[in-house]
């Protein structure tokens, strides 16, 4: 120890404080390396799980992308000098098989951390387990607002826009487009219908009433058609049509808006926003429906000299060339590791499950390269939203004409 020599008599301790808080970096002693199961001096231990099969398998895609980029990470060194083991599992999208996937890579795996799993339904499964065993369950691949409760699971996160962020955003922009709408909503009748419903309906009456909800319908996902509940919307004299709905019902309700002749402002939630719903739906009725969106997109010439969507297409050249270029699912499991990487990047030699949390819920302001220009993560210790900003797009019946300005819920 190099000793103050104009202050022999200062304790051992105190010199260390001292040392600790007043000295330049190279002098500060090197902090204690911490490691929970999962870490160790030369590896990194982290899973997921999604479905690799079954009717969910295109998100297979999200597990082959993180294992593309952690071998890339891993050729370049690893991180922090330690290599990255990711372990991406097949849970079918059944809740039981998540279930078993789960508990094989906490408790055989001992992985330090799970990333990116997907499903609102399979991930609730585990949701009670993963806390109660203080394992990190971050990135989730779905935006129910139940993730947002640091309180009572503070181990788990979700890496997608919530719902209620998404609604409070169109909300506004309907009070500001449109300020005396009278509003027609047409949403599934379960917890993803609500989550939206909610928040949307409270904006509008904070904003002091004007534009109003004049007629609510709603669907069960085994109802054959929504042709009815669209009947009625058209016929309540609604200049706005908020379309919660997913799958089937919602290229439904676009092509029956346009057979009706009802010619509304259509809003539409963002899962739903997919080519194959929209192509359903024929393209030509989608024309002029609203959205949020946060990401940039593969596969079109705007974003081809994007120097993030470029380092993504160098990646999969080289690591998934089965892939194809235009697979933006497979891009957002890009981000997602990359975020990921960064997280594990910020934990340094304290590899404690604790404190893979702490770098996580203080990620505020990090840019994913999947995230459109003035989008960030926005997680705090006491607020797990993960993002607050997005921006309103219209579709164009060929592409998503994206605003200038992001809004804020």
């Amino acid at each position: 120890m190099t000793k103050n020599p104009s202050r022999r008599d200062f304790s051992a301790g105190a010199l260390a404080t001292i040392a600790a808080s007043t000295l330049p970096a190279p002098y500060v002693w090197a902090a204690e390396k911490k490691y929970d199961a999962g870490a160790s001096d030369t590896e990194i231990k982290i899973g997921q799980t999604v479905p690799h099969s079954g009717p969910g398998s295109l998100y297979g895609v999200l597990g082959r992308v993180g294992e593309a980029y952690f071998q890339m990470l891993n050729e370049k060194g690893g991180i922090n000098g330690r290599k990255v083991k990711f372990l991406t599992m097949d849970d079918a999208y059944s809740a039981p098989k998540c279930v078993e996937a789960t508990r094989r890579l906490v408790e055989q795996e001992e992985v330090l951390a799970l990333y990116g799993s997907l499903g609102t339904a399979p991930q609730t499964a585990v949701h009670k387990y993963l806390n109660s065993k203080g394992v990190p369950q971050l990135l989730l691949n779905t935006g129910a607002s139940k993730w947002n409760n640091p309180k009572e699971f503070k181990w788990t996160m979700a890496g997608l826009p919530l719902y209620p962020t998404e609604a409070r955003i169109l909300a506004r922009h309907v009070v500001a487009v449109k300020p005396n709408a009278k509003i027609g909503i047409l949403y599934q009748n379960d917890d993803f219908g609500r989550d939206f419903l909610g928040p949307f309906k409270k904006v509008l009456a904070d904003a002091g009433g004007t534009a109003q909800v004049i007629m609510e319908q709603t669907y069960d996902l085994t109802e054959p058609t929504v042709d009815s509940q669209l009947i009625n919307l058209s016929k309540s004299g609604a200049d706005v049509f908020y379309n919660i709905s997913t799958g089937k019902a919602s290229s439904q309700s676009i092509r029956k808006v346009a057979e009706l002749g009802w010619k509304p402002l259509q809003l539409l939630s963002a899962g739903s926003t997919g080519r194959s719903i929209l192509n359903a739906a024929g393209l030509e009725n989608a024309t002029g429906i609203v959205a949020i969106r946060y990401n940039k997109e593969v596969g079109l010439p705007k974003w081809e000299k994007d120097p993030d969507v470029m380092a993504f297409e160098e990646l999969r050249k080289k690591y998934t060339p089965a892939i194809d270029p235009d697979n933006t699912i497979a891009f957002a499991g890009y981000g997602q590791a990359v975020t990921m990487g960064e997280i594990l990047r910020r934990c340094g030699d304290d590899l404690t499950r604790a404190n893979v949390l702490k770098q996580a819920s203080t990620l505020a302001g990090f840019h994913s390269p999947y995230f459109l220009d003035g989008v960030t993560y926005s997680y705090t210790p006491e607020d797990y939203t993960p993002m607050k900003t997005l921006f309103i797009s219209t579709f164009t019946g060929k592409d998503w004409d994206i605003s200038d300005k992001p809004m804020s819920e």
